[in-house]
């Protein structure tokens, strides 16, 4: 693990909440929000916000910020929420992503500089939806949502050209927390979110 100290470097974290799942026939956001906001709570963040439509239960203690760009998908609620942080970096998390856990979002924020994040890389493929962004990348977010290209991919491929993101390759020990919840029976046992599946 990295041993710089993540917190020299104020950063606004987000959960990225915005979306439906047609696969899971209900919100996806329903069992895990509060799981999610209790993992970028334990690193400590300057700033936290949620990204998407605000949703019963939600602390109003947390912003909610509703996407400046509509139907275009997780890039729009990233290129919103750089545009608002009152911070240089911005950690990103999504709600689908439940087995992460703070240590490896303190590794990704230890890889981090004043104006450069970083994104995992598991099996050559980019994990842009828990990463780090600096807010210098807005000026590319907004021209690629201009072209309407929203992948993602594309975004972080560019970033990395302008060396505005380095690549953090995951190690064998952290790739479970990479699961992605989609399916409606991924979410029977949302309280054992973080127990390590069975090899």
């Amino acid at each position: 693990m990295p041993k710089s100290n993540s917190r020299e470097r104020p950063f606004t974290a987000v959960l990225l909440a915005g979306g439906k799942s047609r696969r899971m026939g209900r919100e996806k956001s329903v069992p895990l929000w509060d799981r999610q906001l209790s993992i970028l709570k334990a690193v400590a963040p300057a700033e936290l916000v949620i990204s998407g439509p605000r949703k019963k239960g939600y602390s109003a203690s947390i912003p909610v910020y509703a996407d400046e760009w509509h139907g275009v998908g997780p890039l729009g609620g990233i290129a919103t929420c750089l545009n608002r942080a009152n911070n240089g970096l911005l950690l990103v998390l999504a709600i689908d992503l439940p087995r992460v856990q703070p240590s490896f979002l303190l590794s990704l924020l230890a890889g981090t500089e004043a104006a450069r994040g970083i994104v995992p890389i598991l099996n050559d493929h980019f994990e842009p939806l828990v990463a780090v962004y600096p807010k210098t990348a807005l000026e590319l977010a907004v021209a690629q949502l201009r072209k309407r290209d929203y992948v993602l991919q594309h975004f972080v491929e560019l970033l990395l050209e302008h060396c505005l993101v380095t690549g953090y390759e995951v190690e064998t020990s952290e790739q479970y927390q990479l699961e992605n919840w989609n399916r409606p029976e991924d979410l029977r046992d949302p309280l054992n979110a973080d127990r390590r599946p069975r090899r």
